[in-house]
Parts: structure tokens; sequence; C-alpha cells
């Protein structure tokens, strides 16, 4: 299936590691020219040399996406080297589960805040300007069936979640008539494929089978409709079709990819 994105210039936050990873690999086996910001440089490179077994060349950037100069700087930064922008891909998002609110300092609520919601927005706010001249685009956030549900121990990042709906939603309203997309994918438990492609940001690093065991990942998936965690792969595919050609007429929407957990 064609998907057009040959030549097309894509930024993947966080993409070298998990969920980002995977996104990344799906749009350069489809030609995209892959942009990729990061923090574990080690793990960006990994990646980016992998897209090159692929026969691509991608461009890595290092980026404080909870910081907005950083942003700016970065969007500036892709536009002077690939000359533009077609897809933005809002995949970095984190929390420490399991604290409730009331013993939950301040600092850790902000940080959760800017690294789920405020990365989403600086990005989003800065290549639309972009997008609106060229009357084209897709943006796609990376969010979380906890938006819709909630989560005791994790009323903070449900929350900053719910922000990221919310605004992917109002965004779609706002950019519709200049043919820019914005949707939302929200994974389940999306688990690496290999314990090394879990960078230092990411949820899953160091623990992997040691903390999460075969035995207790299926009693997690025990009451899904499909009984299996999901890899990254499961997301890079919604991820590519939301950004392709294939979905010029799908926007303004929020879709769990999670085996089924959520199902409203």
């Amino acid at each position: 299936m064609e998907f057009g994105l040959t030549g097309k210039t894509v930024i993947v936050t966080g993409g070298g590691s998990n969920i980002g990873r995977g996104i990344a690999l799906a749009f350069a086996r489809e030609g995209a020219n892959v942009v990729i910001t990061y923090r574990d440089e080690e793990q960006a490179r990994r990646t980016a040399d992998d897209i090159r077994s692929l026969g691509g060349s991608p461009f890595i950037v290092k980026t404080d996406v909870c910081e907005r100069q950083s942003v700016e700087d970065m969007v500036a930064r892709v536009l002077d080297s690939t000359g533009r922008i077609d897809v933005m891909v809002n995949n970095v998002g984190g929390a420490k589960e399991g604290v409730l609110v009331a013993d939950k300092p301040y600092e850790e609520i902000e940080a959760e805040m800017k690294t789920n919601f405020w990365s989403a927005l600086y990005c989003s706010k800065s290549v639309t300007p972009y997008m609106i001249e060229r009357q084209a685009g897709r943006i796609i956030n990376v969010g979380s069936p906890v938006a819709l549900t909630g989560r005791a121990g994790g009323a903070i990042y449900s929350a900053s979640k719910a922000a990221v709906v919310g605004f992917t939603k109002s965004l779609a309203r706002e950019l519709g008539r200049y043919s820019i997309t914005v949707n939302c994918v929200c994974p389940g438990w999306i688990m690496p494929e290999n314990p090394e492609d879990a960078g230092q940001g990411s949820f899953w690093h160091d623990k992997f089978h040691d903390v999460f065991s075969p035995e207790y990942l299926q009693k997690q998936v025990s009451t899904y409709p499909i009984q299996r965690v999901g890899i990254p792969r499961d997301i890079a595919g919604m991820v590519v079709f939301l950004a392709s050609d294939r979905a010029s007429y799908v926007t303004g929407q929020v879709i769990c990819t999670d085996g089924g957990a959520t199902i409203a």
C-alpha cells in the first residue's frame, strides 16, 4: 500500500527509544526523511544507524522538548537542513507512577505536565506557522488511555494526557481549513522488543523481564480482548497511517491502540 510519505520530513520527539524508535523506523521504511529529537544520544545514534541501514538519511537533534527555546531552535535547524516539515509526531512522555496527589511534590507535578503536555504544545505551535503557509501538514500526538479512564496513583499523568486529548481536538478544529490534520494515538502497554531498545528516559529502562516477568505481564493483559502486550510496531503502524495521504480526511480523532483495553 502506498502511503505517499517518500521524501517527506517527519520529526519524531524521543525517536530513539521504544515507541519513538518504532515510529522512526516505520517512517524510514516508507521513504520519509526522519528527524529524531533526543535526550539520550547513544540511543538516538543507534536508531539513526538502523535507519541508515534501511537506506535513509536521519537527522538527530538534541532537544529539551520541555523548554520552548530548545524546541524553536530544533525546528529552525530542521528547516535549515531539510527545507520542509511535513509531519510532527509528539511522542515524548513519562511519569513517576504510584504516587497519590496528596503525596506528590509540586516540582514532580510541574515536570510531568511539562513532559506530557507542554512539550506537545511547544512542538505543535512551533511547526504550525510553516504548515499553515504550505497549506499542508500532519500533527500526531501520543496520548494515553488513562486520559479517558483515569488511574489512582497516576492522576497528574492522566490529567496531562487529558490535556493532550483536548488540545488535539481543538487544534484540529483550528487547522482543518489549512488541510492540516491533528490526531492522537493512545498506546496501551507497549513493551520494547529488545531490552536495548529502551533508552535512559524510557519507562522500561532497567525493568524489562527483571521486574515485568512474562507471568506478570500476562496477568495485566488477561482482561484485554487481545490478550498480549503491545510492541512499538503496533503503534507505529497507526501513526504512519495517520500521517499518510490515506488519512487526509481523518482529524481530531483519539485512537486507543491498546488491544481493546479501553472500549467505550
